[in-house]
């Protein structure tokens, strides 16, 4: 079989290859709202959040850094194994040409040119198709002896190395690969060209480049795994410190972290958070059942005082007659009497509602013939200003919580539209179902609360300049936002221009009556 540089036989080529009107609605009459269907959460979409939360966290973008420092630290180390094999081979085939040329200089010298050509010919017919490649050519390049039909393209180095491709033909196919020799120059202009087939070098280059990246995929995929299991651990724990914050946020301040007694850090953290959670929970009694009891004690003698100005009032008016000045003086007072009980019963529900107490009577409630009622209680006192009082309900809205409480809120929220709201405004009352919660919308057309109030009206006691002048005690919203935190609902204060819109959105409960579409009424 005869060995053919590739510049003697051409290479063969490879082959080719809805939304609705605004129209306005009389008092108490609903415009028709379209309501979105909800869809129930599957194990698919809780796999799909724990997956983000896992990604998300600092927790796995540090292993993703230590996986990648992993990486880097592996990569170096077997790139120096590679370049150190690879080396050792290179030299180990570099010596054996140099031991062939040394042995095929020393027939030169002691036996001439016709010992030279007899000890190439001999060492050609020996292994035909072995590894040694060998050319003798004349100053035209003309083979003498030798298994190449042509000399090799390319230049030697100034070591006189070459390294060009063979084109080995064999009975079904060609083949190609690298060789590598060196070249001397003898007497008479010829030349010499010993080497050796590099093939299985490659191979094995390959072979270990493979090993080397397989090694390198498994490291990064065991260290990804590794970082996933240890993330999704630690995310674990700080789910059950964040869960057991949301319960106490709720309102349910007897509520402690899991230790798992391995006195780990987390533990160490859980314990510390425990007994400060405890200290909050003794201080917190402390000051309520302080304000409880001041508002009780005190809620007793103001009723007896009321009492007795009631019985006073009619005896003046026995007396000095129904149109008497002291009269009015004690309607007044009584008056004052009624704000200051109605203050103390408010500061004692509030007291009741953040307790939490009042959950275990939670029940499925339907939102939308609550919202019916609260329109009709406030539809009067809405008439006598002139004011449009508009509701907007579906079919059914049902969620789990109190259904007094419920009606509460909405009705101070009401009440608060209805009382700022001018002569001739408008107020909404409003429910619509979204995915996973029922949103209950109050908007009016009155002065609103400055952005930088928001927050600040929900504060005991707290009222805004413009509200002053009206009838109230400022524990309206305190209320409001008691009974929400209470059913783990959010509420949030936007403009309605002009006016407020209230929207408190309260969780769907994950039953199959949510999995139908709700069709809206009129009222």
């Amino acid at each position: 079989m005869r060995r053919v540089p590739p510049s003697a036989v051409g290479l063969a080529s490879p082959p080719d290859n809805p939304s609705t009107g605004s129209a306005e609605v009389a008092p108490g009459v609903a415009r028709p709202q379209p309501s979105t269907p909800p869809r129930t959460r599957g194990p698919a979409d809780d796999l799909w959040v724990w997956a983000a939360r896992v990604l998300g966290s600092s927790s796995f973008r540090l292993a993703v850094l230590y996986m990648l420092l992993l990486m880097v630290s592996v990569a170096i180390l077997l790139g120096f194994i590679y370049w150190s094999t690879a080396g050792y081979m290179d030299r180990q085939l570099d010596a054996t040409i140099e031991a062939e040329t040394q042995g095929l200089a020393e027939q030169y010298r002691r036996r001439g040119l016709r010992g030279l050509t007899s000890l190439i010919q001999e060492r050609v017919a020996r292994d035909p198709t072995g590894a040694g490649v060998y050319l003798l050519v004349d100053k035209n390049l003309q083979p003498l002896v030798g298994n190449l039909d042509r000399w090799p393209g390319g230049f030697p180095d100034a070591d006189g190395w070459v390294h060009f491709r063979l084109r080995e033909r064999g009975p079904d196919r060609t083949e190609e690969h690298s060789a590598r020799a060196q070249v001397f120059r003898l007497q008479g202009d010829l030349r010499l060209l010993v080497g050796r087939d590099v093939r299985d070098l490659e191979a094995t280059r390959r072979l270990i480049l493979e090993a080397l990246t397989w090694g390198l995929a498994l490291t990064a995929g065991l260290a990804l795994l590794g970082g996933w299991l240890m993330t999704g651990r630690v995310v674990r724990r700080i789910e059950a410190i964040n869960q057991t914050s949301r319960d106490i946020m709720e309102g349910d301040l007897s509520r402690r972290i899991a230790l798992r007694g391995s006195g780990d850090d987390f533990d160490q953290l859980a314990d510390g958070l425990n007994r400060m959670l405890a200290r909050i929970e003794s201080l917190m009694a402390g000051v309520r059942q302080v304000s409880d009891n001041i508002a009780h004690d005190l809620r007793t003698p103001l009723t007896r005082l009321r009492s007795k100005l009631e019985m006073l009032r009619a005896e003046l008016e026995t007396t000095l007659g129904a149109g008497h000045p002291a009269n009015a003086a004690v309607e007044e007072t009584i008056a004052d009497a009624e704000v200051i009980l109605s203050t103390f019963n408010a500061l004692l529900r509030i007291a009741r509602i953040e307790s939490g107490s009042q959950r275990a009577g939670f029940a499925e409630v339907d939102l939308a013939p609550l919202a019916q009622d609260v329109a009709e209680l406030y539809e009067p006192v809405a008439a006598e200003k002139g004011q449009t009082l508009r509701v907007e309900v579906p079919e059914s809205a049902r969620v789990i919580g109190d259904r007094d409480l419920l009606f509460q809120a909405l009705g101070n929220l009401a009440d608060n539209a209805v009382k700022y709201t001018p002569e001739g405004g408008d107020v909404l009352l409003r429910i619509r179902p979204l995915r996973e919660t029922i949103a209950v919308e109050v908007a009016d057309s009155g002065p609103g609360i400055p952005a930088e109030l928001r927050e600040e009206v929900f504060r005991r006691f707290f009222r805004a300049d413009h509200s002053r002048s009206t009838p109230g005690s400022g524990l309206g919203l305190s209320l409001v936002q008691a009974v929400i935190q209470l059913h783990g609902a959010t509420i949030d204060l936007a403009d309605n221009g002009p006016g407020l819109r209230v929207t408190v959105r309260l969780p769907r409960p994950r039953s199959s009556s949510q999995n139908h579409d709700h069709q809206p009424v009129s009222l």
